[in-house]
């Protein structure tokens, strides 16, 4: 695969170790990656690649396993790249590349309530919308109105919620290959101090609760209906347990956390073992929340 020439404003590397980019700090080299310098140089590039390269959006990295053999294809990344946030009438704009913990902040200063519990997810708006995002009993899709997505060819749609159908850490895209640069989101009048107390309230809970200290990606399950995935994985034993430099949290046992010289495989191994485990001594099939590409070593 070559890359047609084109003068872009964005940085391409080649190469490039995803441990960079992940918040596990683990992942091989990404044959391409590219940083687009906005939204027209990412059309122009996006039109630039040949019809069947593998393409991979990336924000913060922070519900994402780079297998330690690297990614072939071109990985984009969208964190510090679209990240216009402003009032748009009523609603609130966002890019993709805002970080939900900005999102949150803005929110509460706009008097918008409902929009606190963005500050607890560790990734970008982009993320949050392609997995329906979630804590503390709110998602991502319960505010979207409508949103803006860039397909492979660089052509822009933008498309109402209801033609997305959202579930649990899951959204149902209306066509292949589409991702997500800017949503709408459409919040009830609030109170700003009130909302920053909430945000306040809702960190300090997280801190208290997550290993926030260590290199980790967040929930690695979803919960199941009625129940907790930290629970079943802690009454499995399995709180603590070691596999290479990988370690199921002693502080949330939903959490896997890099003690040290993690690589992927490790991750992928304990995945696995804690999955297999709950499921023979729980009777629970977990569902895996953190998304895993490239290939093996």
């Amino acid at each position: 695969m070559t890359i047609t020439s084109h003068l872009s404003a964005g940085k391409l590397l080649l190469n490039e170790p995803m441990a960079r980019y992940t918040s596990w700090r683990v992942g091989g080299a990404a044959d391409r990656f590219y940083t687009p310098a906005g939204l027209e140089d990412l059309r122009h590039f996006l039109q630039s690649l040949e019809t069947d390269e593998p393409i991979y959006f990336v924000g913060l990295g922070s519900n994402l396993l780079v297998r330690d053999g690297g990614v072939r294809g071109t990985v984009v990344l969208m964190h510090n790249v679209l990240t216009e946030l402003k009032m748009d009438g009523d609603l609130i704009y966002a890019e993709a590349g805002v970080t939900c913990a900005k999102l949150a902040k803005f929110c509460a200063k706009e008097a918008k309530q409902g929009g606190e519990f963005f500050a607890g997810i560790p990734g970008t708006v982009g993320g949050a919308l392609a997995m329906n995002a979630g804590c503390y009993g709110s998602e991502t899709w319960n505010t979207v109105k409508r949103v803006t997505t860039i397909n492979r060819r660089g052509e822009l749609h933008t498309r109402d919620a209801s033609e997305f159908v959202a579930s649990y850490r899951h959204v149902q895209m209306p066509a292949k290959d589409e991702w997500f640069v800017a949503a709408w989101l459409g919040l009830e009048a609030g109170d700003a101090q009130e909302s920053a107390k909430k945000i306040k309230a809702l960190l300090a809970q997280r801190i208290s609760a997550q290993p926030l200290n260590m290199p980790s990606a967040g929930s690695t399950f979803r919960n199941p209906a009625g129940d907790f995935a930290a629970r079943l994985i802690e009454a499995s034993g399995l709180k603590g347990y070691i596999m290479g430099g990988a370690q199921v949290s002693e502080k949330h046992a939903n959490f896997i956390v890099n003690i040290g010289g993690a690589n992927a495989l490790d991750i992928e191994l304990l995945i696995k073992h804690m999955h297999d485990t709950v499921l023979d001594q729980q009777g629970v099939e977990l569902q895996q929340e953190v998304k895993v590409i490239g290939e093996y070593a």
